[in-house]
């Protein structure tokens, strides 16, 4: 699935609140007439936060080809959400559990633009490249990132094997590209508002190596807004 953020309180089903979980189950009704059951995506995306690449997976006692059920379930979702395929899969695959590494892009802009505003972080001061890279290296490695989720280190893990953290530039745009085993809440947010923090001056890249080594507010304080962040894509 791919799918804009913008207007959605994130993917997750909540009461009162639309999201992109709810427009799919509305949509799959509808492809299905009305059949029970359960839809579960790879990852729980924020508010706000898009995807070019959510896998989910949903068991129906259907005997639908792939390509049908596909149509209609677009024919039934707003234009900003779109199914890109579907296929027959093992009955032990899990879109979760499943998955071996999660790819993350967030999009940095150094201009304002008149179009772009939903999908980065206008940042008006100058950057560094250097020393943000730098920095992203020393975040690269199996580490603690309790100092960047909001996650309780008691009831969950905050160890992470992050694989890569790469910046490139494309034009105006400063493209961060995080990949991992997987990701805390609001850990890529809080990453990439500590890279920011970074090239503007105000943290040097041994800060970095702190902030892996203590429980410390200022992530916390850095994080990026959610306009920037995709989910791109996920391995099995």
């Amino acid at each position: 699935m791919e799918y804009a953020g913008t207007r959605y309180s994130g993917w997750q089903i909540q009461n009162n609140a639309r999201t992109v979980q709810g427009e799919l189950h509305k949509a799959l009704e509808a492809a299905t007439r009305g059949r029970r059951f359960e839809t579960y995506g790879s990852g729980r995306t924020d508010a706000g936060v898009h995807a070019l690449g959510q896998v989910v997976h949903v068991d129906l006692p259907s005997a639908l080809p792939p390509d049908t059920l596909v149509a209609r379930i677009n024919d039934g979702l707003p234009h900003d959400i779109n199914v890109l395929s579907a296929e027959r899969m093992p009955p032990r695959f899990h879109a979760r559990h499943s998955a071996v590494a999660r790819h993350y892009r967030y999009q940095l802009s150094r201009r304002r633009s008149a179009f772009e505003k939903p999908y980065v972080w206008w940042v008006r001061d100058r950057l560094d490249l250097g020393r943000m890279r730098e920095a992203a290296g020393r975040l690269v490695g199996f580490a603690d990132f309790r100092a960047f989720t909001d996650d309780d280190p008691e009831e969950k893990s905050t160890q992470v094997l992050l694989q890569q953290l790469t910046l490139t530039e494309q034009d105006h745009l400063i493209v961060i590209h995080v990949s991992g085993s997987h990701f805390l809440w609001k850990m890529v947010r809080r990453i990439v508002g500590v890279l920011v923090g970074v090239g503007k001056g105000a943290l040097t890249p041994d800060d970095v190596d702190r902030l892996l080594q203590e429980k410390s507010p200022l992530p916390a304080q850095l994080t990026a807004p959610a306009a920037g962040l995709f989910l791109e894509r996920v391995d099995y």
